[in-house]
């Protein structure tokens, strides 16, 4: 994925903001994400297909966790940039619009609230013990991977979706201002478009980002 300039997102901190219109200020608007001149800004033309697709003579588990990684990185990087901003007064739920909350399960199967930041937290310290795991992801030649590989896939996808969900929901403000909106574009168009060609993610899972996917299919960006 070196189509994403990942130089260019480090060492950014909180800056005076600009002018923009916050994605909350007029509720019955569009959110900002949704506008045609934001939503086409991309740093790769065209679709996505090809880039997803199995390579031929690559194992399909090892093709499906190199992404993971890859992906994982890359959502937690994105994460990075808002957090300043991603705060308990600013986030107090993990949300993905008005219509969408979503809640922690802990280890006594107790469902609670948690802050989006707190939610976060949790999301990527379970997803980084479970990536290390060489009994989920093994590294040495040989080794097989668990027969459940696709069901631990399918959680980390839907919480990793929901990460980036909040980020285009609660900040993509910040992104604009930071003039990097072309790369969370880029990343969410592959990571859906990946998700799809796996059936790692299902439609109500992918819900809070309906139109916005529907719009990149209109466009050809992302392909069933």
């Amino acid at each position: 994925m070196s189509f994403f300039g990942l130089g260019k997102l480090t060492g950014i901190g909180k800056q005076k903001q600009p002018n923009i219109p916050s994605s909350t200020a007029a509720k019955n608007q569009p959110p900002l994400f949704l506008r045609k001149n934001h939503a086409l800004s991309h740093l790769v033309k065209g679709s996505f297909k090809g880039v997803v697709q199995l390579p031929k003579y690559t194992d399909l588990n090892e093709w499906l966790s190199i992404n993971t990684f890859e992906f994982f990185n890359l959502i937690n990087m994105f994460y990075g940039v808002v957090a300043d901003f991603c705060t308990i007064n600013e986030c107090p739920t993990m949300s993905a619009g008005p219509n969408t909350e979503y809640t922690w399960t802990d280890t006594q199967r107790k469902t609670i609230k948690l802050a989006a930041p707190q939610y976060i937290d949790y999301v990527l310290s379970q997803i980084q013990t479970t990536l290390d795991d060489e009994r989920v992801f093994p590294t040495k030649i040989g080794a097989d991977f668990p027969k459940d590989i696709r069901s631990t896939l399918c959680v980390m996808y839907r919480h990793l979706f929901r990460i980036l969900a909040h980020i285009y929901w609660s900040h993509y403000v910040e992104l604009l201002n930071l003039k990097i909106e072309g790369h969370i574009n880029s990343l969410f168009a592959h990571f859906i478009s990946f998700a799809k060609e796996f059936d790692l993610l299902d439609r109500k899972d992918m819900a809070p980002m309906a139109d916005l996917i529907a719009f990149y299919e209109q466009q050809g960006i992302i392909v069933s």
